[in-house]
């Protein structure tokens, strides 16, 4: 069946004992058939795990300053601030969620021309349903961890936005598999199915307003913050439609399963160090205050890597990470045989090559959009987070996509490893 077509005539039900259990991994999960016979949903794949970036690490980043500046000191301003941020990501998943289906939907109609409604409806419960109960894990979590490192001295900074990129990719690829896996299951049934579970969840959106509007801290970004969240999906999406065309091809098979590893140590790293230096903004003044500190030209790269100042030094660690973290994920993912592609010498020098100049591109986009945007007034916890994480999947992707081809062309052609 072609890509993008209808989808199958009805099929006998299969009992609940022999059903296939769904998959998990991206190498298990874009041999089955959901993904086989609906491939849009890979194009909701950066997407969706850029929620971590547009959601759960803002709010990391945004509760981490109000704890490290005593915002959130007394039992009153915690549990205030707890209930409007818990609303205002529902709100954002919420709509992010139904956007990024509509985009997947465009962009998997575009190159084909064929449109499906039950693929449509399908795209649109999977994606929405995935973003709010993933947002909703991921914020208890998260407050969980920025309260007891505050109770044991710990930097949230440097805690809760690893947190919410590590689990964010987890949680996110475990409910996207499952989620669209069990609805697909009821094709025979999906024009009752597939609209109630988009109603029910939009039917929540008047409830997440109420109660985020209640919060001064968060009343703000429910009216503003809505820019960088859907232009950092949209840039999410655009790396999710390379991503779509390169696993459609046989001979690339093996990229699924590397690139939410690139695109999530990328987004985490760059996100740390945006988190830190917003807050050292925050500890000298309010967005627009000492404009000495953040100027609005672009800074040298030596600025940014080989000065002395705090931020410098955490940007060399963080890029300093890169290799060692790649590595323990390579090997992991060679010992759960879980990838396409066998890991040669020249595989990883390529991998390794691509993951380096992502993070290396991403912290000095940090360094200057976190500064600029304080210079004009703008909260960097609420701005800068979507759009680096939204960048380092367009660049992990591109890049590892990118990488692929090349092996291709020089010969490196194994891809036969778990099949």
């Amino acid at each position: 069946m072609r890509r993008g077509g209808y989808l199958h005539p009805p099929r006998p039900r299969v009992p609940a004992a022999t059903r296939q259990a769904p998959p998990f991994l991206p190498s298990e999960g874009q041999h089955w058939e959901v993904f086989q016979k609906v491939t849009e949903v890979f194009i909701l794949v950066p997407a969706l795990l850029g929620l971590k970036g547009n959601l759960e690490m803002t709010l990391a980043s945004r509760l981490s300053t109000a704890a490290n500046i005593g915002h959130m000191d007394t039992p009153k301003e915690l549990w205030r601030m707890i209930a409007g941020n818990m609303a205002l990501i529902q709100v954002q998943a919420t709509v992010v969620g139904f956007l990024a289906s509509i985009a997947a939907v465009v962009f998997g109609w575009i190159p084909d021309g064929h449109f499906s409604i039950p693929h449509a409806f399908l795209l649109c419960a999977s994606s929405v349903a995935t973003a709010f109960i993933a947002s909703l894990v991921l914020g208890m979590i998260m407050i969980g961890v920025i309260i007891g490192s505050r109770k044991i001295g710990i930097n949230p900074d440097n805690v809760a936005t690893p947190i919410a990129a590590s689990l964010g990719d987890l949680i996110t690829l475990a409910l996207l598999s499952g989620i669209s896996w069990g609805l697909y299951l009821e094709q025979d049934v999906w024009q009752y199915i597939y609209p109630l579970v988009c109603a029910f969840f939009m039917a929540l959106l008047p409830v997440w307003v109420v109660l985020a509007r209640r919060s001064p801290a968060t009343r703000e970004v429910l009216y503003s913050g809505w820019e960088p969240v859907i232009i950092a999906m949209a840039i999410s999406s655009v790396g999710g439609l390379i991503l779509d065309k390169t696993v459609s091809d046989p001979n690339f098979a093996g990229m699924a399963v590397f690139t939410p590893v690139i695109n999530g140590v990328g987004g985490n790293l760059v996100a740390v160090q945006a988190s830190r230096i917003s807050t050292f903004l925050h500890m000298n003044g309010m967005p627009g205050e000492n404009s000495g500190q953040a100027p609005r030209r672009c800074p040298s790269p030596c600025t940014t890597f080989f000065s002395p100042d705090v931020n410098s030094r955490s940007a060399r660690v963080l890029f300093l990470l890169v290799v060692p973290g790649h590595l323990v994920f390579l090997y992991t993912i060679s010992c759960m045989q879980g990838g396409h592609t066998t890991l040669t010498l020249i595989f990883i020098i390529f991998y390794m090559t691509a993951a380096l100049l992502q993070v290396l591109i991403l912290l000095y986009i940090a360094d200057w959009m976190v500064h600029w945007m304080w210079g004009r007034g703008l909260d960097p916890d609420n701005f800068s987070i979507p759009y680096l994480t939204a960048l380092g999947d367009l660049l992990g992707t591109g890049l590892l996509a990118l990488s692929f081809h090349v092996l291709w062309l020089i010969g490196d052609r194994d891809t036969d490893v778990g099949d």
